[in-house]
């Protein structure tokens, strides 16, 4: 079982940069791909960001390309994300999550197993 706590969101302005950070308890972190999801008001969840298992692989949603990335450092259970040229749009409650396809970037949320509480990310304009 793993255990997932993020930290890092708050309030920040257009164009500024936010780091999330996502720990996991359990000695199977290292064998799980991890994502970023996000949730605004009204909307569905979506996909972010995502790493495989060893860092070697990782994937993006076409609307933060360029702009976001996605890391992990497995002697510490914990993976980043790296928010750069922040927009109001991008604002929402960011969640990570582990799943077990440890190979592949999964872009499909019912993929994750497991999910931390969220963070609150604000950008105003």
């Amino acid at each position: 079982q793993v255990q997932l706590v993020e930290s890092g969101g708050g309030l920040v302005q257009a164009g500024g940069s936010l780091r999330l950070s996502c720990a996991a308890s359990g000695r199977t972190f290292s064998s799980y791909a991890m994502g970023w999801f996000r949730q605004a008001p009204g909307k569905e969840r979506e996909f972010v960001a995502g790493i495989s298992w060893s860092g070697s692989r990782t994937g993006y949603a076409d609307s933060v390309k360029g702009r976001f990335t996605i890391s992990r450092d497995n002697r510490k259970n914990t993976v980043y994300l790296q928010m750069n040229s922040l927009k109001p749009e991008d604002t929402a409650v960011y969640y990570c999550a582990a799943s077990p396809e440890g190979t592949y970037v999964n872009s499909w949320f019912g993929g994750y197993d497991y999910w931390g509480q969220g963070t609150q990310v604000t950008v105003s304009s």
